[in-house]
């Protein structure tokens, strides 16, 4: 009897073994295969900013000397590179894809109320002009059994602002994004910006405000549901 059961646990505890140590290295493995595949795509896209370099700086030496500059004076003699550098920053969401940003921080939660993350700050270039545009997005979202880490709705506005951007199209981009990606009952996202391109040159109004909203399922549909997302996040 002691022989059996002893054997038996024995296997027992040999079976658990494997199969939990398994079970551990294969999460394991998985983490690390995607912090892998990350840094390669890290590395791979600063290969690629430092391969393009060259061409931008070049670039940014002819407009200078268009404009009639001495691009070989002392306070120009860096200025192409400097713009070069700052181009590829300011439109780093290019390489950037939702899902990885994400990063598996969607999680399984019965909430059934609005979400609302308000007054992110956004910055992007305009691609009429190539001048900043800058202001707040507000982004409410109706989980549908799910929702996801809150800083990830503002690393979501990054990504997609660091390009050359329309308003208009930003503000839906987003929204689609947070919808394809939680499948919510509804998305709501208003973004209220200045643009230099108005304020600096043009008409130069300087307390002008552009204003759009993109609504997605029942933020769309139920005009309580809109009301209440809009006026939780009008600014006192």
């Amino acid at each position: 009897m002691n022989s059996h059961c002893n054997g038996t646990g024995k296997q027992l505890v040999t079976d658990f073994y494997y199969n939990n140590g398994f079970s551990e290295l294969s999460l394991e493995t998985k983490k690390i295969t995607a912090q892998q595949r990350k840094q390669h795509e890290t590395s791979g896209k600063d290969a690629e900013d430092e391969s393009r370099l060259p061409a931008l700086e070049a670039a940014y030496s002819s407009i200078l000397r268009g404009l009639g500059e001495d691009t070989d004076r002392q306070g120009l003699l860096r200025t192409p590179l400097r713009a070069a550098k700052a181009m590829q920053f300011l439109t780093k969401g290019y390489h950037e894809d939702v899902y990885d940003i994400l990063n598996d921080a969607i999680f399984d939660e019965d909430h059934d109320e609005i979400v609302i993350v308000k007054d992110i700050e956004m910055f992007s270039l305009c691609e009429h002009h190539l001048v900043p545009f800058f202001g707040r997005v507000h982004i409410g979202y109706l989980p549908n059994k799910k929702v996801v880490g809150l800083s990830k709705l503002a690393r979501i506005v990054e990504m997609y602002s660091r390009r050359l951007q329309v308003q208009e199209r930003l503000t839906k981009q987003i929204a689609m994004a947070i919808s394809e990606a939680l499948q919510p009952a509804g998305v709501a996202v208003v973004i209220e910006a200045a643009h230099m391109c108005m304020v600096m040159r043009g008409v130069q109004k300087m307390n002008s405000r552009t204003v759009t909203s993109c609504m997605l399922g029942v933020f769309r549909e139920d005009p309580k549901t809109r009301e209440e997302f809009l006026r939780l996040t009008k600014t006192a």
